[in-house]
Order: structure tokens, then C-alpha cells, then sequence
């Protein structure tokens, strides 16, 4: 083939490989927008489903509601709840076996009232799906690697190119290298952007959420928007660092669940939160049935739950009551779609947030 024609293909292939991932990370990254609505999806942002957890813990502990003591066990004073993830906390204490604060902490991140807060937020464009990102990361570390790999192939052509032919030439690995070099370039940028969980239009909307609301000293809020470290209470602060240890970066931990991490939610912030893993389902099977009991099962094509596009899985949630149902804010499960609930007096799947 004539070295033109080679030198065309390159160029045209790096082209369509740089069209690829900057058309992949604008589309992923888009959306409509819009405000933060409440202090669990600035946490959500902020840190993940762990610090809306931490919020709704502080929050139920500091007027009363909830008590943690040493070493790690919660006890519930006034089963109230104001909203779903305060209602969802209680649930998995009624549930769990036992009072074990980083079970509880678990169990709540995996239930769909916390789940679906990131599938409204991915809705809208303030952050990327799990699935989303992963697959934006394969294609630019493909198309690096493919990259990578044509400079051996065109120094191999380069060295065939001046062997037959007679007179100077040009190397044909010179000819090539700005296309190469692009393609590679590109895709170390798409990959660092591509990296991040939440997306600018999402750090704009906390940010302002937070400077609006930056004059209350709610708990609850503090911790939505500064992490643990703002926590008022330094009791509850460290029994929360300490259950943030328990279900640390797996091969780093001691003991502990040695269930697969989902996903490992990204923020400048969560440093206090120790990388815990912070599970967002996004609608997959990774969920599974939560760590200590009362965490939902959001399974995607497979057995057990099978949640239609865009929605998330609230059949998994389960509650104390008579009979046993499933309803929700407009998310929907297929037919085939199944729950269970291990509460011994009988339970209801719930549902109190909107599907995205």
C-alpha cells in the first residue's frame, strides 16, 4: 500500500478517534441542569450516598430522635422521620439484626431512597452515572492504547518504507506523529475529565445551594456541605469516622463485609469520609440486597428485580406494616420484577422518591 494512503488512514482514524470521545464526554456531561433542591443532593454531590447518610444521622441525633453510643450501636428514642432517608434509616435499624452503626450506615446508602437521589441528579446532568463513566473510560484508555501502540507499527513502517525506496523520503513515523500524538492526547484529556463523578453544571449548582444556606447551623446540613469534619457533635463525629473505616477501600480493611465495591464515589470533599464504599447502584445489579438487612435490591437483568429504563428499583425497600406492596413517585418495575422484605410481621416495598 502507498505510504500516502497509510499516512491518509492514520490521519483519518485519529480524527474519527478524537471525534469520538470529545462528542462521548460533551454528551455525558450535558443535561439540563438546575438548582440543588435539598441538603441530601448537595450531599450526594459533595460525597456521595455516604454523606447523605451522615446527614440524615446527624441530623436525627442532634434533636434527639436517635442516639449513638459506645462502641458503635444506635438506638432510635422517637421513630419519627421527617423526610424518605430519615425514614429510611429507621427502617434499617427496624431491620437489622442488630445496632451496629457502620451496618446501619450500609444498609441505608444501598436503599432506594438514597439511590434514587443520584439517578434524579444523573437525570438532570450534575453527575455520571456509574455505567456512563466506565464506558467513557474504556474508550479513551482504547483509543490511548491504540495510540500508544502506533508508534512501534509506524517506526516498523517507516524502517520498511526507506528500505525500498530509493532516494531520501521523509519518514513515514514523522509523517504520522502529530496524528498519533493527538489522538493521544485527546484521550488523556477526555479520560481526566471523564474521571470526574460530578459534572460542572453540578459543582455550580452546590456551590450556590451551599453559599444560599451557608448562614444555617442545621447538623444536618453541615454535613451535606462540609463533610464529617463540620459534624458539631465530636461524639458522633468519630463513631462516624469509625464506621467509615469499617467499610474502607477493600484490601485495606480489616475484617469487615468483603462485598465487591459497586463504585467508589469521587469528590474533592470526601476525605473525611474516608473513600468509604459509597455504593450508587445507578439501576445495576451491584447493589444486591444491602449490607445488615433494610437495604433495597436494585437488580438489573438478571434475577430478582428488573427496573425499567430510567427508573430506579423501589421495590426493594422494605418497612413494617400490613400487606405487602409496591408503589412509587413514577418509577416503574417490569413484570417480571420481584422484592423481598425480611421483616417477620410482614412488610410494604415503599417507594418516596421520584424516579429519574
Amino acid at each position: 500500500m502507498p505510504v500516502n494512503v497509510l499516512t491518509a488512514l492514520f490521519y483519518l482514524a485519529a480524527a474519527a478517534g478524537i471525534a469520538l470521545l470529545i462528542v462521548r464526554v460533551a454528551r455525558t456531561r450535558g443535561g439540563t441542569g438546575g438548582p440543588v433542591h435539598d441538603r441530601y443532593e448537595a450531599a450526594f454531590l459533595n460525597g456521595g450516598p455516604a454523606r447523605v447518610v451522615d446527614s440524615a444521622l446527624a441530623a436525627l441525633q442532634s434533636d434527639g430522635r436517635l442516639a449513638v453510643g459506645g462502641p458503635g450501636i444506635v438506638a432510635v428514642v422517637r421513630p419519627v422521620a421527617h423526610d424518605p432517608v430519615e425514614r429510611a434509616v429507621l427502617q434499617a435499624h427496624a431491620a437489622a439484626p442488630h445496632g451496629a452503626l457502620h451496618h446501619l450506615r450500609m444498609a441505608v446508602m444501598r436503599h432506594p431512597a438514597v439511590q434514587e437521589i443520584g439517578d434524579g441528579l444523573a437525570a438532570r446532568g450534575l453527575v455520571v452515572d456509574p455505567a456512563t463513566r466506565r464506558t467513557t473510560l474504556r474508550w479513551c484508555a482504547g483509543i490511548g492504547l491504540a495510540a500508544l501502540a502506533m508508534f512501534p507499527v509506524s517506526a516498523v513502517l517507516t524502517a520498511v518504507d526507506l528500505a525500498v525506496t530509493a532516494g531520501p523520503s521523509f519518514p513515514f513515523l514523522l509523517k504520522v506523529a502529530p496524528a498519533v500524538l493527538a489522538a493521544g492526547f485527546t484521550a488523556l484529556v477526555c479520560g481526566t475529565i471523564a474521571a470526574r463523578q460530578v459534572t460542572p453544571a453540578g459543582r455550580n449548582a452546590v456551590f450556590a445551594y451551599g453559599r444560599a444556606h451557608a448562614h444555617l447551623a442545621d447538623a444536618g446540613l453541615l454535613v451535606a456541605l462540609h463533610g464529617l469534619r463540620a459534624l458539631p457533635d465530636p461524639v458522633l463525629r468519630e463513631q462516624l469516622v469509625a464506621a467509615a473505616r469499617v467499610y474502607g477501600p477493600p484490601g485495606r480493611r480489616g475484617g469487615g463485609n468483603r462485598r465487591p465495591v459497586p463504585h467508589r464515589y469521587d469528590s474533592s470533599d470526601a476525605g473525611d469520609d474516608f473513600a468509604a464504599a459509597v455504593v450508587w447502584c445507578a439501576g445495576t445489579s451491584a447493589c444486591g440486597g444491602g449490607g445488615g438487612g433494610g437495604g433495597g435490591s436494585c437488580s438489573g437483568g438478571g434475577s430478582g428485580s428488573s427496573c425499567s429504563s430510567g427508573s430506579s428499583c423501589s421495590s426493594g425497600s422494605c418497612s413494617s406494616g400490613g400487606g405487602s406492596s409496591c408503589g412509587g413517585g413514577g418509577s416503574s418495575c417490569s413484570g417480571s420484577s420481584s422484592s423481598s422484605c425480611s421483616s417477620s410481621s410482614g412488610s410494604s416495598c415503599s417507594s418516596s422518591s421520584s424516579s429519574s
